[in-house]
């Protein structure tokens, strides 16, 4: 897998550097010009609400990102570009010729289960660094954390049945089917129908027939003993070209005892694409079983997401493999995961200065300071209890009872004893080096089933989960309150 990833790569055919919003080079030659270049700043990625009401997230893209800093440098077509806006010194565009991000980051590892308000990245750099690395940071962890995130509520659906991703041909765009398909496999899909993405990525790729390999034969039947012996060994047949009861499985049946059978072969699955799938799969089932084809699997597909596959073995459906396109890899039903990127502290003569952002609704303000995030797991069940941001400085001590609280409302605490805590983020990059070894695509896919199981049952309901605890400590909250009075304060005063 590592050989087939190695052979292509996509920093050889593009240069992303210039992947930016416009703003992040103005806002960079004004830091440049008035001497503020130099200034070491501190930025926490962060998110506001789960997609679809989940009670948690899958944080994706990491990898991504960490290809965007080692490869970020502008070229001289880059400056040239920048010089004919004429709107950035000339100072400027000298210094990004030589530049190399110096800064170090701090990240959730990808496929970690995540909650509201807490910091997925941390970045502590100089300014412009902090500043020109923004929008592929935002852009890279929220689309693949909410493609991870809706693959993992439909893999979660399915009960333990195999789920498939094939939807490439709906995604928004190349990138969006390749690194769609990367990040609903770390969510726990299967394979994927989009070659590259094993190419690229190691995710497996699979894949039958069409439509319209039934159609360019005169008859179903010829469609598919041509197939059964091109493919004897995974022969998958799609049933529902003309009628399923009375032609397609008949065929398949057919083709299983006169072309499969006498060499030694079984059918391995039939395919519904179309109607009812939970009527068609109980009455297909019982056909099969009656041929003696109890092993033949039964996969369907069409427009399937957590929501109708839950249905649908609620109704006892005899489906063993999912096949699920366009919901999940353009997360249809919630397409946007609104992570931010705040600045929350500046140094300033060596010390760390707090920074806030007020809003009149409590629960946007953002929380100041360089901070770190801890889970805390019962020693018994080893269950997620809940989480806590400090600010970087602090330890929490699992040999003693240890408080939390919410951060809104105060007066709801809780004492938690007999538990270990684990931070939550990892460094990435220190003074520009990355010091974070890639974990491969599967072993990325296996820690998120490991955390997942680490989730109560509650936080994991589809409807009105369990809201999962994610406090601040005492430390943190104080300087966030007195920040805030300071500027409402001074508002007050004008």
């Amino acid at each position: 897998m590592s050989k087939i990833t190695n052979n292509f790569n996509i920093k050889e055919e593009r240069n992303l550097s210039m992947l930016m919003d416009f703003y992040e080079l103005t806002m960079s030659n004004g830091y440049f010009v008035n001497g503020l270049a130099d200034t070491i700043v501190y930025f926490d990625m962060f998110y506001r609400k789960n997609p679809d009401g989940a009670g948690f997230s899958i944080v994706a893209g990491l990898e991504q990102l960490i290809e965007f800093i080692n490869n970020l440098k502008f070229t001289e077509g880059d400056i040239s570009y920048l010089r004919s806006k004429g709107i950035l010194s000339e100072e400027f565009l000298q210094y990004l010729l030589t530049f190399k991000f110096s800064g170090d980051i701090y990240a959730v590892p990808e496929g970690t289960p995540v909650f509201p308000n807490e910091a997925l990245i941390t970045i502590k750099a100089k300014v412009i660094d902090a500043q020109l690395i923004e929008t592929m940071l935002l852009l890279t962890i929220n689309h693949q954390s909410l493609i991870a995130t809706k693959a993992n509520r439909i893999v979660r659906a399915a009960q333990g049945r195999t789920v498939l991703e094939l939807g490439a041909r709906r995604a928004h765009g190349a990138d969006g089917a390749i690194i769609g398909a990367r990040a609903s496999y770390i969510g726990g899909v299967t394979g994927t129908a989009t070659t590259m993405a094993e190419i690229r990525f190691g995710v497996p790729a699979t894949g039958t027939m069409a439509h319209s390999w039934v159609q360019l034969f005169k008859d179903e039947y010829k469609a598919f003993e041509t197939y059964a012996k091109t493919y004897p060994d995974t022969c998958t047949l799609l049933v529902d070209t003309y009628d399923v009861i009375n032609s397609g499985i008949p065929n398949a049946i057919k083709v299983s005892k006169n072309v499969l059978e006498p060499i030694g072969k079984r059918l391995n699955a039939i395919r519904l694409d179309s109607g009812d799938l939970a009527y068609l799969s109980k009455k297909v089932r019982d056909i099969l079983d009656d041929a003696g084809l109890t092993d033949c699997k039964i996969v369907a597909s069409n427009s399937l997401d957590e929501y109708i596959i839950t249905e649908l073995l609620n109704q006892d459906a005899k489906i063993d493999i999912f096949g699920v396109g366009e919901r999940m890899v353009t997360a249809k039903s919630e397409p946007v995961f609104g992570g931010v990127y705040k600045l929350v502290a500046v140094e300033e003569d060596g010390q760390i200065v707090p920074r806030i952002k007020l809003s009149e609704n409590e629960e946007k303000i953002i929380n100041p300071g360089y901070k770190t995030v801890w889970r805390l797991y019962d020693k018994i069940s080893h269950k997620a209890i809940a989480d806590v941001i400090t600010l970087a400085n602090e330890i929490i001590d699992e040999t003693k009872p240890y408080t939390i609280f919410d951060p809104v409302l105060t007066w709801k605490k809780k004492k938690i004893i007999n538990f270990y805590v684990k931070k939550l983020q990892i460094p990435v990059f220190i003074k520009g080096q990355c010091v974070y070894e890639l974990p491969s695509i599967e072993e990325i896919k296996m820690y998120c089933k490991d955390q997942i199981d680490g989730m109560w049952a509650e936080v994991k309901r589809f409807s009105n989960p369990h809201k999962y605890y994610v406090d601040i400590s005492q430390e943190l909250w104080s300087v966030k309150q007195d920040l805030i009075k300071r500027y409402r304060n001074s508002e007050d005063n004008e």
